[in-house]
């Protein structure tokens, strides 16, 4: 096997398999969960030894295991999965004499409301997911800089991820905005940089096929970045229909989110609405993709038809 997709399980890793399946690539799957496919095997990166004898040797790790929901709890598995994860991931792959890795960090670790940042801008993470995202990338770079001359470490932002059949964010968003469901909070002006799933896995594989070497360190989002309104706009398009949102002023979705907080503690239940999750939805959070685009990678779909192929399937009930 000449890859090793470690958190193959998820919504990139599950679009990524079925990229390299399409091109006949060599890889091996291993994630915490059980996975229906070749070539699959269980193992938790937060266990040292399940890594040992579930990695064996291969030219590429793609690292894309990760905690990454808004409410995770304890907040220790952030830093458990993502950072000691990430230092057990490493540890094995100096032990068997893999010399090249892939990591999936995040534009959370630039924090909200900057004013499109590009790769050299300063971090400053509001949540623990992008603290420990930053966390990962300092101890890969520790590792890249041990053996600078003879490993390869890619390490790879993308914005918001979104297609068909995830239940993130987007989706959560389009769904809403599909179903006649969705409350317009704000004025809706403010933009958000996106990443359609089939973009995000050509371009992975782009860097092996590429054979992309050093240090490397990319922003990944599709572009043009859209503002919520011309999300609305382009739901409109996909189905065909006019979609009106009710709107209600920022300060009082927010406070409908603290309330909804104290719900969700009072009952002991995690509920779909937060302040957290409004803030950040009423955030801009544009971030550059020059330098991807400087090496003149061409993604094979544009952003509009990533969102319309995501609201049609979520029309045709997927």
């Amino acid at each position: 096997m000449n890859i090793t997709i470690i958190g193959g399980a998820g919504f990139i890793g599950t679009s990524l398999i079925e990229k390299l399946g399409e091109t006949g690539s060599k890889y091996c799957v291993i994630d915490k969960r059980p996975v229906n496919i070749p070539y699959a095997r269980i193992a938790d990166i937060r266990n040292v030894s399940d890594v040992q004898k579930s990695v064996e040797q291969t030219e590429w790790v793609i690292l894309l295991a990760a905690e990454h929901q808004d409410n995770v709890e304890p907040i220790s598995l952030y830093y458990e999965v993502n950072v000691n994860g990430t230092r057990n991931v490493l540890d094995v792959m100096d032990q068997k004499g893999i010399k090249k890795i892939i990591f999936t960090s995040s534009v959370a670790v630039y924090g909200l409301n900057k004013e499109n940042p590009s790769e050299t801008h300063p971090v400053d993470p509001f949540n623990h997911y992008g603290k420990s995202k930053w966390q990962a990338e300092e101890v890969l770079r520790e590792w890249y800089n041990k053996d600078p001359g003879n490993r390869t470490l890619i390490i790879i932002r993308p914005t918001v991820v979104f297609g068909p059949g995830n239940r993130g964010n987007v989706y959560n968003l389009l769904k809403q905005i599909a179903t006649g469901k969705f409350l317009m909070i704000g004025s809706g002006n403010n933009k958000k940089s996106m990443a359609y799933v089939e973009n995000i896995v050509h371009f992975l594989k782009y860097c092996i096929d590429q054979d992309i070497t050093g240090y490397q360190l990319f922003n990944y989002a599709d572009k043009p970045d859209l503002s919520t309104r011309e999300l609305v706009a382009q739901a409109s398009i996909s189905l065909n229909k006019r979609v009106a949102p009710i709107k209600i002023p920022y300060a009082i979705g927010y406070l409908g989110g603290v309330f909804l907080d104290l719900v969700a503690k009072i009952i002991n239940k995690k509920l779909p609405i937060s302040a957290v999750r409004i803030k950040k939805f009423c955030a801009t959070t544009r971030f550059s993709a020059d330098r991807i685009a400087s090496m003149g990678y061409k993604a094979p779909f544009t952003l509009r038809e990533g969102l319309d192929k995501t609201i049609q399937s979520i029309a045709n009930g997927q």
